[in-house]
């Protein structure tokens, strides 16, 4: 159901923003703590070992440990507001896209709606297109997520005013280019192995079709989520390094800071001070966040768009 069926024509442009949007907001909730454990160990410059005595974090359960003693559980959720409506706002704004590309290219050329290279690009172009209307949101995200004890920004409100003061509006566009450059085909991918995992689990087992299918597309997402991840792991790294820039004064309690000057001066420093494998920091709680994120995303609206259909059925039943 993802994606404009010229067969079904069950889902509206209006009905896959809601579908979208509710979707990221169940899925946010979940996947929140995995989102703050990431956050934190992209942003950290000492290597993620025990081996290193001026690492703050070392794993994930160290960290999970770690965040509880000193912050609290609540921690765990930090910056889930700006999170939210980064959420519902992508959601929505994504699979409405989708939707409605993957319809114009079923109408305009001789393409098929549902092939899996149609998905890949339609995929990718929604995605720019719901990063460029949600990423200030994320920038803040960000921030709260990253910072620690005692508090900078006391709440969203006060935040948004201190950054805008302080740094100017450029700066809730901080981290857009390499986010641009990494979502494309991030997103692509989701959407282009979702597609082929979803055609290659019907070769296999065709009579699972209707039985299991909101397991099938839990799977199916959780895998798409993987790959498509561990392929443009880096960029996201080097979105988050960039958002917290002009933050410093709050990241001093996690270890050492550093200032880049942009994308590519961030990516010397990286490889000059942490090596190769600098670009692969938090990617465990990172695919684990994508296999789970991904999955429950295209679970709920595959779920939602179901019900919303099943729900216009019932009223023109009745009518």
């Amino acid at each position: 159901m993802v994606g404009y069926d010229p067969e079904a024509k069950c889902v509206s442009t209006v009905e896959a923003a809601v579908a979208g949007s509710a979707s990221g907001f169940v899925t946010r909730v979940l996947i929140s703590p995995l989102d703050v454990i990431k956050i934190r160990f992209q942003l950290q410059i000492e290597q993620l070992s025990s081996r290193n005595p001026g690492a703050k974090y070392h794993g994930i359960l160290q960290a999970v440990h770690r965040i509880l003693q000193e912050e609290g559980l609540v921690a765990l959720w930090k910056g889930h507001v700006p999170a939210q409506f980064l959420s519902v706002g992508y959601g929505a704004v994504q699979f409405m896209a989708f939707e409605s590309l993957t319809k114009l290219v079923h109408n305009i050329t001789s393409y098929d709606a549902r092939d899996s290279f149609v998905h890949f690009v339609c995929g990718g172009l929604a995605a720019c297109t719901a990063t460029v209307a949600v990423q200030p949101v994320d920038t803040l995200r960000t921030r709260f997520a990253a910072q620690g004890e005692p508090k900078i920004y006391r709440n969203l409100r006060h935040a948004v005013v201190t950054m805008y003061q302080t740094e100017g509006p450029r700066t809730f566009y901080r981290g857009l280019t390499p986010t641009i450059i990494a979502i494309f085909p991030y997103a692509g991918l989701q959407f282009y192995f979702y597609n082929i995992l979803q055609q290659f689990s019907e070769w296999v087992i065709p009579a699972e079709g209707k039985k299991g299918g909101n397991v099938k597309n839990l799977v199916c997402g959780s895998c798409a989520g993987i790959i498509s991840k561990t392929l443009t792991y880096p960029f996201d790294l080097f979105k988050k390094r960039l958002q917290v820039g002009g933050f410093e004064q709050a990241r001093a309690a996690f270890g050492q800071v550093r200032i880049y000057r942009g994308l590519l001066d961030c990516i010397r420093q990286i490889i000059r001070e942490e090596g190769p494998g600098g670009f692969f920091k938090g990617l465990s709680p990172s695919l684990l966040k994508a296999a789970v994120s991904t999955g429950l995303v295209f679970f709920w609206y595959e779920l939602f768009c179901s019900l919303l259909c099943a729900l216009k059925h019932t009223d023109s039943t009745k009518r």
